[in-house]
């Protein structure tokens, strides 16, 4: 079964459409099951009705007339109890009901399992045998399986419009969630950006001019068909004649008669050449996989091969100017920073990638940039999104396609509320951040990139609450050399000086990998990463320590952080180890004291010994972020989870409470350098508790500070101490909303838009 279910998956990923992914689904099923009849029924949004969709061992030509109601028989009863229903005689239950014509009056055994996506009932898949027996557990869980696997299918054919009627132009409204890359609000057309010579990839596009099409196919053919005759020939005396004969195979698949004829079909019924190879090549991908026989199997290597090839010279052959829609959202399976960099910046106005996670580079990127962006949105049928109108709450994580009136103007109103509230927040720039009754609180900003430098000094940055040495090393296909970190180092110590700037010390492992040091772990958040890296290498720690001391010199705005501490024996080791660089770089000649050494508190050992820590240390940061994905036990790069992550989960505020607590008794400053110091409202909780630094993107920088210069202490103690009761995020979250809305700060609230 797990074979069958892994072809099934396969086949239905690589389907041409909705159509041929159910008619693969209702055949493999029934064959893998051994019963009679399959059958899928689709619930239709507008009648809320399951359509009869598609069957096998029942009357096709039924398929689409047919429908039942929410609740009707032992289909609506799957779907209303949302879990299989396993029958031994259908007829016998009192929620059975009769199709006339559908030709299932001689089946008896009937075992029906819900497709659901995102807790939502899209259909019914049901399978039907005439001898009366109930399917056993494994039945039931290959076919609960299967129905999972589906219902991504199917959703995604909403999006696109391909449930739709033939006359709909769009398909239907859908929120695709994702993870926050970048804060902000966009609302653009599509530009789809699509990985090299990738036949899975190819997005649907209409042909422009079918003739030219053509001929460009005919082009690439040839060019793959020479350069198969260049390596015949050049491997002809190492070859038997019968491995010889194998490239004559291959030129006969590529005969303009076979496989290239039903291209040209495509090409001249309105496709372009790159879709109609990819759509042609992936059906005999799918014909050949399924031949029982090993050699015929393996023939779809050839195949994939052979589409590959063509596709990349139709690429090459198609690099004509490419002009990008006024407002740009670019979208890509895993979008680069290469491909950032290629789109006019005053075009781009968001970002969706399919893959990656808030960490990834093109992340980081758009932060530094402010352009809004998703990341991770998995269930974005990205391919058949050209042209198409999307708005992205990169606030939130979601992107909503095909969206109606109502919420495109909602979010119309966002755009425009932003805008016009960082054009009132820059007279802000040069006031310091005071509450009302005079308590002053530095902002300090996290960077990563020379981008970075400009945006956060003009945001009036107080300091650098975290700088992430990793992104160079990220950038690079090799370690940088020491003098090459010293020259990075000094660039931003002297930008910001005398402005403390707190570099943290090399953080890889997790979801961050360097290229040339890979990581290959089951478990990379639990493993080898952070400080547990550079102590097993102190030849890396060292060389870097040693660099950030040298580019100090002479400005002594330094602060050094380091990463994922859990115990104090990593602390001891590490201090240790840069008190050794600091002695010998000081016989060496260097003048300058040793700067700061700090501890970022990320995971839930470090807030239990954060007393300890600080009596060591010189200050305490917390990595909001890390320290709430440990607290929850929930992977914030998953889209899947990414609404059980919660910064102000009420675990989450008692151990920030927690350390803060611990560095006033041992009189350490403790700042907090995750994304909810960005936040207007979790800023006064912040506040109310002792924190004596926030840290953020430097986008973030005016909102907090607006915020906390409308509040007095007192006021925040109140509202913390009240939060601090509250057993519930929902709780949490309405409180900090009625206490910004209660004094005039409701256009911080950017609660997701149902």
């Amino acid at each position: 079964m797990l074979e069958t279910l892994r072809q099934i998956i396969q086949e239905v990923n690589a389907a041409g459409g909705l159509d041929d992914a159910l008619a693969i689904i209702v055949w493999r099923v029934r064959e893998a099951m051994g019963t009679q009849v399959c059958t899928v029924y689709l619930r239709d949004p507008a009648t809320e009705r399951y359509v009869f969709q598609a069957t096998e061992g029942l009357n096709r030509e039924l398929v689409g007339q047919l429908s039942l109601g929410t609740g009707d028989g032992l289909v609506g009863l799957v779907a209303e109890r949302e879990e299989p229903v396993n029958l031994e005689n259908a007829a016998e239950h009192p929620r059975f009901q009769f199709l006339e014509g559908i030709g299932e009056e001689h089946f008896h055994s009937f075992l029906g399992a819900p497709i659901i996506h995102q807790r939502e009932v899209l259909g019914v898949l049901v399978v039907q045998q005439a001898e009366p027996r109930r399917f056993d557990e494994s039945d039931e869980a290959f076919l609960v399986t299967v129905s999972a696997q589906l219902a991504g299918v199917i959703a995604h054919a909403r999006v696109t419009g391909s449930l739709a009627p033939e006359s709909a132009s769009v398909g239907t409204p859908a929120k695709i969630s994702g993870i926050p890359g970048a804060p902000g609000v966009a609302i653009g057309r599509v530009f789809v950006v699509t990985p090299g010579a990738d036949l899975y990839s190819v997005p649907a596009r209409r042909a422009q001019n079918p003739r030219d099409e053509v001929r460009a196919f005919r082009a690439a053919l040839a060019a793959v068909s020479e350069d198969i005759r260049t390596v015949a020939k050049n491997l002809g005396t190492e070859l038997s004649p019968e491995d010889h004969a194998l490239f004559d195979v291959y030129l006969s698949i590529l005969d303009d008669s076979a496989i290239g004829a039903e291209v040209v079909k495509l090409i001249r019924g309105g496709e372009w050449a790159q879709g109609a190879v990819s759509q042609v090549m992936l059906e005999h991908i799918r014909h050949f996989e399924r031949m029982e026989h090993s050699y015929l199997k393996e023939r779809a290597v050839d195949v994939k091969d052979l589409g590959t090839r063509v596709l990349a010279y139709l690429q090459e052959a198609d690099q004509e100017e490419v002009v990008y829609p006024e407002q740009t959202i670019l979208v890509g399976e895993e979008l680069t920073a290469s491909s950032l960099g290629e789109i006019p910046r005053e075009k781009l106005v968001g970002l969706i990638s399919v893959r990656g996670s808030g960490n990834s580079h093109v992340a980081i990127l758009a932060r530094a940039m402010g352009v809004p962006t998703v990341m991770g949105a998995v269930d974005l049928p990205y391919t058949r999104m050209r042209d198409r109108e999307l708005i992205i709450d990169g606030y939130n994580g979601a992107v909503y396609v095909n969206p109606e009136p109502a919420v495109l103007e909602r979010f119309q109103e966002i755009v425009d509320a932003d805008n016009a509230l960082s054009r009132d927040l820059e007279a802000l720039r040069d006031e310091p951040c005071i509450t009302t009754d005079g308590v002053r609180l530095p902002l300090w900003v996290n960077t990563g990139l020379q981008a970075d430098i400009t945006r956060s000094l003009e945001q009036g940055a107080e300091g650098v609450g975290l700088f992430r040495t990793e992104v160079p090393f990220l950038l690079r296909d090799r370690f940088p050399s020491e003098e090459e970190q010293r020259q990075i180092y000094r660039t931003q110590l002297e930008a910001f000086a005398p402005k403390p700037v707190t570099m943290r010390t090399l953080d890889i492992g997790g979801d961050k990998s360097l290229p040339y040091f890979p990581i290959e772990e089951d478990n990379p958040f639990l493993g080898w990463r952070g400080i547990r890296v550079t102590l097993d290498h102190p030849e890396i720690f060292l060389a870097q320590i040693r660099a950030m001391i040298k580019a100090n010199e002479g400005l002594g705005n330094l602060r050094i952080m380091l990463p994922m501490i859990c115990n104090l024996a990593e602390l001891n080791e590490a201090m240790d180890l840069i008190n050794r660089s600091h002695s010998e770089l000081l016989q060496d000649g260097l003048k300058g004291d040793l700067p700061p050494i700090g501890v970022m508190v990320e995971v839930p050992a470090a807030v239990y010994q954060a007393r300890a820590l600080a009596q060591r240390a010189d200050f305490l940061s917390v990595g909001s972020n890390d320290l709430t994905q440990y607290l929850l036990a929930v992977d914030r790069n998953n889209s899947r989870v990414a609404d059980l992550y919660h910064s102000v989960h009420p675990a989450v505020l008692r151990a920030l409470a927690d350390v803060a607590i611990a560095c006033k008794a041992e009189n350490k400053p403790v700042g907090i350098c995750g994304e909810l110091a960005g936040d207007p409202g979790a800023a006064v909780l912040l506040l109310a508790m002792g924190y004596d630094i926030l840290s953020m993107n430097s986008t973030s920088l005016p909102k907090v500070k607006t915020a906390l210069r409308n509040i007095s202490t007192d006021e925040a103690r109140e509202l913390l101490q009240e939060v601090m009761l509250m057993d519930e995020t929902k709780e949490v979250l309405a409180r900090l909303e009625s206490f910004l809305t209660s004094h005039g700060m409701e256009k911080f609230i950017h609660a997701p838009v149902a």
